[in-house]
């Protein structure tokens, strides 16, 4: 790419990331509590006054506030900020890797519905429905789309949401398996039903062979970030900990290198003769 349009291009993207990271900060702060995400406009939860236009600028805005409300003083969390950079950054990420395309789009909203499910799972130990359902509609949608825009027919477009339903079903199906075998073994709970319908989310946007790459490596992150924490006595064995971010990860790895990952995997197991 042309370093002319690079450079403008990204500047613009990373603007519509954190941009998009604001409002993932709404919902993240209002769906648990049964808000509405669109009204009232954004204000302080402590003074309820409505923020100005200025002040709701991604990342600049809580700069120049100095991390405060302008009204009454009240400390603005630092997450805000972080997470409006992140979801900047993220879009980036993606934009770079599949340039102009209908899957930069695609996976803008996949990426973004992962970070809202993943920041409320760490904050309230529950992935609502409302979201999983949708990302997982969304998901269906965009496999019709890329089966239709890839083959231009729509025999492409049924394909790829057979595809899409299949990688669903094995989610669900999946983490369903793990949760009763867990129970049954362990004698109590041991995942949420949210995780199951989060991996059935993924599994329409990813395909039932990078669900298994996502769940794998979610799996492998998650016993390695939950050992680290039990040595180092910041977690209880026994102690619940939100597996949503773990799959959320899981699921990022996948959509980058679920192809290298899985190549390097038929290679070293099925080598050609």
């Amino acid at each position: 790419m042309d370093i002319l349009i690079f450079v403008p291009s990204s500047i613009i993207v990373f603007a519509l990331g954190a941009a998009i990271g604001s409002f993932i900060n709404v919902v993240v702060y209002r769906l648990p509590a049964g808000l509405s995400v669109l009204w009232p406009p954004s204000r302080c939860p402590q003074c309820l006054n409505r923020l100005k236009a200025y002040d709701n600028v991604p990342v600049f805005g809580w700069l120049w506030l100095k991390g405060r409300c302008r009204y009454c003083q009240t400390k603005i969390s630092l997450r805000y900020p972080v997470v409006e950079g992140i979801t900047g950054i993220i879009f980036l990420i993606v934009f770079w890797v599949f340039q102009f395309s209908f899957l930069t789009i695609g996976y803008w909203a996949f990426c973004s519905w992962l970070l809202a499910l993943s920041l409320i799972d760490w904050d309230t130990m529950t992935l609502p429905g409302p979201l999983t359902k949708s990302g997982l509609v969304l998901g269906l949608i965009f496999q019709m789309s890329v089966g239709f825009l890839t083959e231009t027919s729509w025999i492409g477009l049924v394909n790829q949401l057979i595809f899409g339903i299949a990688g669903a079903v094995v989610g669900l199906w999946l983490f369903d398996s793990i949760s009763i075998l867990g129970s049954f073994a362990y004698g109590k709970a041991v995942m949420g039903a949210g995780d199951a319908k989060l991996a059935a989310m993924m599994g329409a946007w990813l395909g039932w062979k990078y669900l298994l790459i996502a769940a794998f490596m979610s799996c492998f992150l998650g016993a390695v970030v939950g050992g680290v924490a039990i040595m180092l006595s910041r977690h209880q064995m026994g102690q619940k900990m939100p597996f949503g971010p773990f799959l959320a990860l899981g699921a990022v790895i996948a959509v980058f290198s679920g192809e290298a990952i899985l190549s390097s995997y038929l290679r070293l197991f099925l080598p050609v003769s």
